[in-house]
């Protein structure tokens, strides 16, 4: 394992900027009006062959992006910027500028991007590299960062706490067992190999943070882990979204481990405080990509009945059935589009690929805000 400390820059940016200062006339005067974009609230949605940019208020296609391969797409953590995994790393895209930019994090097999307690962490699965910065850096170039190596590269996430510990995977290529934890200096402060394929993080409430396994999950909090274990043998939690004013955590949850694909109904929800795990069945299966929480901690799933499930985390169950999509089928293959959900305070942003088409919600009222028709049916998306 290593740690190192590195500054880079982006001279390219900064020559661009004095030219276009040194330039006069009407061409320097129409590059300073395409710089001034201002997109609404901003949401990304990725296509097969770019990234959409979108009027969070309209839905209102504002640019397209042509971008080739299949490209990924999270939050910078800094309110304007979104992390494009890209084949060769996590390029940097302004989202209220639309403006995909040519900065980025440098990664071997990009994977996970986590932002907790004012850092953004970085994982790249080729190599074990993680990547640590504060967002607020973002925009002039790329900021200033720290990176730590682990001991063999994996399909692995980190996430720094708010004391600055480092929460980090344990694994191989073949196999991956549990998470270490870290101290500012990076000297292990403790760790836990009882999580068979450990996948994924959330933060919770009180710097609580969960990580899912094939038989449960790992909570670690305030210098110790704990075992949250599922009631089956194998009771897989791989996706899980947290909440930082809530001691819940909302996670899928899956039982067959011959399934070519599992279509499960039930959620797990997992509270930090007790380390109670409790199973909610919703009724219809959903994917990976089905799941979200509300502005007061509420849990949403998409099921694949095209109806939005608000749950009622601390008594685990159902309070509002919202329909939103004609019902889908989730596809074999995990990289093919399937409908998505981003939430931004309280509206739910909902992606169908089936109708080329993404709506936005009023959680409050269940009421539809905005609908709006794509060029091309969209996969994943985000926003900041």
């Amino acid at each position: 394992m290593h740690m190192n400390q590195r500054t880079l820059w982006a001279p390219s940016l900064l020559a661009t900027a004095l030219a276009l200062a040194a330039c006069g006339g009407p061409a320097a005067e129409d590059a300073a009006e395409t710089e001034e974009t201002q997109v609404a609230e901003p949401v990304v949605a990725t296509y097969d062959g770019g990234l959409y940019v979108l009027d969070g208020t309209t839905l209102e296609v504002v640019a397209d992006l042509p971008l080739e391969g299949f490209n990924r797409v999270n939050p910078a953590g800094d309110g304007r910027h979104v992390l494009v995994s890209t084949s060769t790393g996590f390029r940097v895209l302004d989202a209220v500028a639309a403006d995909l930019t040519d900065d980025e994090f440098a990664a071997a097999e990009p994977g996970h991007v986590v932002n907790h307690a004012g850092t953004t962490v970085l994982f790249a699965d080729g190599s074990g590299e993680v990547t640590l910065f504060d967002p607020a850096g973002l925009g002039d170039g790329l900021p200033e960062t720290q990176t730590f190596t682990t001991e063999l590269p994996h399909h692995g996430v980190a996430v720094q706490t708010e004391a600055g510990e480092l929460v980090v995977t344990l694994g191989d290529p073949e196999t991956r067992t549990g998470i270490q934890v870290l101290d500012a200096d990076r000297n292990e402060i403790t760790r836990s190999e009882d999580c068979p394929g450990v996948h994924g993080e959330s933060a919770a409430q009180g710097d609580a943070i969960v990580v899912g396994c094939e038989n449960g999950v790992l909570i670690y909090r305030d210098g110790a882990i704990t075992k949250a274990a599922s009631p089956d043998e194998y009771g897989r939690i791989g996706n899980t979204r947290g909440h930082e004013d809530s001691p819940f955590i909302l996670g899928d949850y899956k039982t067959d481990p011959e399934a070519e694909l599992e279509r499960p109904t039930r959620v797990s929800i997992i509270d930090t405080a007790t380390g109670e795990l409790r199973l909610l069945d919703i009724g219809a299966s959903y994917s990976f990509r089905s799941l979200g929480r509300g502005p007061d901690g509420e849990g949403l799933v998409l099921g694949t009945d095209g109806a939005l499930r608000v749950i009622d985390m601390a008594n685990a169950q159902i309070t509002q059935t919202i329909p939103v999509t004609a019902a889908w089928e989730e596809p074999l293959d995990w990289q093919e589009a399937r409908p998505s959900v981003f939430v931004r305070g309280g509206t739910v942003y909902v992606n169908d690929p089936a109708a080329a088409a993404i709506t936005a919600v009023d959680l409050a009222t269940g009421d539809v805000t905005a609908e709006a028709a794509l060029p091309s049916p969209a996969n994943e998306m985000t926003g900041v």
